[in-house]
């Protein structure tokens, strides 16, 4: 299976491409600086070269962009929608362009967060990401062609970054690593789509 992951290079990437290289996956790195290919999630023409570059492929992982920290007080939609360019609508954009250029039956699988379900802080942003990709998952996984598939994996705090986020969101319970992995793997490699999957550790 030829695997496309964006974010390949990040905190979950190391752990999430050599587990698919070990199954056999033929992997294709992209990222913004680093990996085979470049792309910009909240630039749709380096999108579309990406996907002419790469050639079809088997699946599509997105585990690229974060959403930044917010102050409500001062939040303003301008703010509000810088912070969800790349990571929601470039996550969205992988799949409305995806569509045309993977191959019969891929799949897609994206990374929202547990803002969607749980109310944090500062976090706005990212509770309005999470909870749209869901919905937008759920939608596209009714109409993409050629029996493509799209699922959605919504991680707590992960295993590996705790250090840098728990003074950010204290008493959240991480997901360990090999748990997440184990997740995008069965999106990749199972036969459902349409499906949230609350790795809330």
């Amino acid at each position: 299976m030829r695997t496309l992951v964006i974010g390949g290079g990040g905190t979950i990437g190391r752990r999430l491409v050599p587990a698919l290289r070990t199954r056999g996956h033929d992997v294709v790195v992209a990222g913004r600086t680093t990996g085979d290919v470049h792309v910009d999630l909240a630039d749709h023409p380096t999108v579309e070269a990406m996907y002419r570059q790469v050639g079809p492929v088997d699946a599509v992982v997105a585990i690229a962009a974060h959403g930044a920290l917010d102050d409500f007080p001062t939040l303003t939609t301008e703010a509000l929608y810088d912070n969800t360019r790349a990571k929601l609508f470039g996550q969205i954009d992988l799949v409305l362009t995806g569509q045309h250029h993977c191959a019969d039956g891929a799949s897609f699988t994206l990374t929202s967060g547990i803002f969607a379900d749980q109310a944090w802080p500062h976090v706005t942003g990212g509770a309005v990401i999470s909870g749209a990709l869901h919905g937008f998952a759920l939608s596209a996984a009714l109409e993409l062609p050629r029996g493509m598939r799209i699922n959605v994996v919504s991680p707590t705090m992960v295993g590996d970054s705790v250090d840098a986020f728990a003074e950010h969101f204290p008493g959240m319970r991480p997901v360990p690593m090999d748990d997440l992995v184990h997740h995008y793997l069965d999106c990749v490699e199972g036969p459902h789509t349409g499906r949230i999957v609350r790795a809330y550790g």
